[in-house]
C-alpha cells in the first residue's frame, strides 16, 4: 500500500474514532439539583460544596456527592480534582469539625433524595424528571 493510501486510511480510522456512537465523558451535561425548600442560587453552589455556606435562613443546607457523576462534577462546577477535593474536606473535617457531603452511588439515589429531604442539594448527569428543580446546568 502507498504512503498516501496509509495516511488515508489513518485518517479514516481517526473519523470514525472521533464520530463514534460513544459519546465523550467531557461532553456530559451535569444538573445541579436542589430540594424544592431550599432557596440559593447558583452562585452558592461552590460555597455549599466547599463547606463555606451551611445555612440558608434556619435551614441547615444537606450537600450530595454523586459517585457515578463525582469526576464530572468536580472538573465543570468547581474546578477541582478528586484528591484536592478530598483533601479540602479533610481539613475542614479537622479544622472546623464539618462533616463531607453524604454520598449515593446514582443519579436515580440522588433525586430520591433531594426530592425527599429539606435543604438537600446534589448533582446528576441524566436530566432530571419534571418535579425536580434544576438550580443550573453545566
Amino acid at each position: 500500500m502507498s504512503q498516501s493510501g496509509n495516511k488515508a486510511r489513518c485518517m479514516a480510522l481517526a473519523a470514525a474514532a472521533l464520530f463514534s456512537a460513544r459519546p465523550s465523558p467531557a461532553l456530559a451535561d451535569v444538573y445541579v439539583i436542589i430540594n424544592s425548600t431550599l432557596a440559593v442560587t447558583a452562585d452558592d453552589i461552590k460555597l455549599i460544596y466547599t463547606g463555606d455556606k451551611e445555612l440558608v435562613g434556619a435551614t441547615k443546607i444537606k450537600p450530595l456527592d454523586n459517585h457515578a457523576a463525582a469526576s464530572e462534577f468536580l472538573s465543570k462546577v468547581l474546578q477541582l480534582n478528586a484528591g484536592r477535593y478530598k483533601s479540602l474536606w479533610t481539613m475542614k473535617s479537622y479544622r472546623d469539625g464539618r462533616t463531607p457531603p453524604a454520598v449515593k452511588a446514582t443519579d436515580d439515589e440522588v433525586i430520591a433524595y433531594v426530592q425527599s429531604t429539606p435543604g438537600a442539594v446534589g448533582y446528576v448527569m441524566s436530566a432530571p424528571p419534571a418535579g425536580v428543580v434544576v438550580l443550573k446546568k453545566f
